[in-house]
Parts: C-alpha cells; structure tokens; sequence
C-alpha cells in the first residue's frame, strides 16, 4: 500500500477564517517504511503570521511572504499524492483535510477523492480511551524521542508520525498485510495532466 504521511501548520484552528502556512509529506510503502521521497513547501498567506504561531511552529512572516501561493501549493501537493495513494494524517479528518477541502472551495480548485487514514485511530484501538491521542503522548507511549526534530514543524511532525504510524501499525498487524483501521474518504486538488 503507498502512503503518504502529512502535516499542515497553520494559521489558526478555523478552516474558515485561517489559512494553510506549510504542508509537508512523505511517501512511504507499508511494510517497508522507507521514506522514498518527501515534499515540503511553505505557502503563502494573506493574513499575517500570529507571533503565537511564530512562537509554536518557528514559521515567521518573512518565510511566508515569499512563498508559493495557496492555488500552487496544493496543486503541487497533489501532485505529489499522485493517484494511487492513501494520506495519512494526525487527526486529518477533523484538521488537515478541512482546511485543504475549504482551500479548494475558497480558491475554485476542483477536487478528486482520496483515502485516508487517521492515525489517532491506530493509537484509539491500541489504548482505548487511556492517555490521550495527541501526537505526543502517543510518541511518549511508544519510545520515540523527539530529539532533534522540531515539533510543530510540518517536516518534523512528518518524520515523527511516520514512526509513530509504523510501530502502531506493526502492533496490530505485524505483517503489514492489512490495514488495521477504518479507511476514510477526504480530497485533494484534482490535478490534470
């Protein structure tokens, strides 16, 4: 099965009234986990950074002024999706995929449809409703340091889920022959060749 594990930052909570600031992924094959490529991009936005968001994720205006715009950055991430693919996300269908679904509409863009899996459902069928399933209790509960990587980094969170993703997974079907959770349905651009 081809993967591809991403992480958005943001502006904010409202996929409304906030914009998408950096998209990050990478491709990975169940089983194997090699990343085999990755992709990352700033994107542009009309609202200013927050100083809070600056303060969270280290993105700060100057790194978004520059920056491909909305339109461009998401069809360039589909792009990458390619077409045989399903997206992984923390907490993707309540956060990532509303915002990019609500990019789409603001900006025009038609959409294609795509699987995608939730990795709080992985973390939920192996601890119930024990500690949480934010990222970083569920990093906690498996060992992985974060050492060297920077949270809330769209890059970072990417590398760090997929290893998150990986042991779960490995807990629940250790050969990686099945999905263990729920596949969902979200979009992405429709990109035309």
């Amino acid at each position: 099965m081809n993967l591809i594990i991403f992480d958005l930052e943001t502006t904010g909570l409202s996929p409304y009234y906030n914009e998408i600031i950096q998209i990050a992924a990478v491709k990975v094959q169940a089983g194997c986990w090699d990343v085999e490529e990755s992709f990352d991009t700033f994107v542009k936005s009309q609202q200013r950074v927050p100083s809070f968001i600056t303060g969270l994720t280290g993105i700060t205006q100057s790194q978004v002024a520059q920056a491909p715009s909305p339109v461009e950055a998401l069809l360039n991430f589909s792009r990458f999706v390619g077409d045989e693919a399903t997206l992984i996300a923390h907490n993707g269908p309540g956060f990532d995929m509303r915002f990019i679904a609500e990019n789409c509409t603001r900006h025009g863009l038609p959409v294609r449809e795509t699987a995608m899996l939730d990795s709080r459902a992985f973390s939920r069928k192996i601890w119930g409703g024990r500690g949480g399933h934010g990222l970083d209790p569920i990093l906690q509960r498996l060992g992985l340091s974060t050492a060297g990587v920077k949270r809330h980094d769209a890059r970072g969170d990417v590398q760090l889920l997929a290893q998150a993703v990986r042991k779960m997974w490995g807990q629940l079907v250790p050969d990686f022959q099945s999905c263990p959770v729920e596949t969902r349905i979200g979009v992405i651009p429709a990109v035309h060749s």
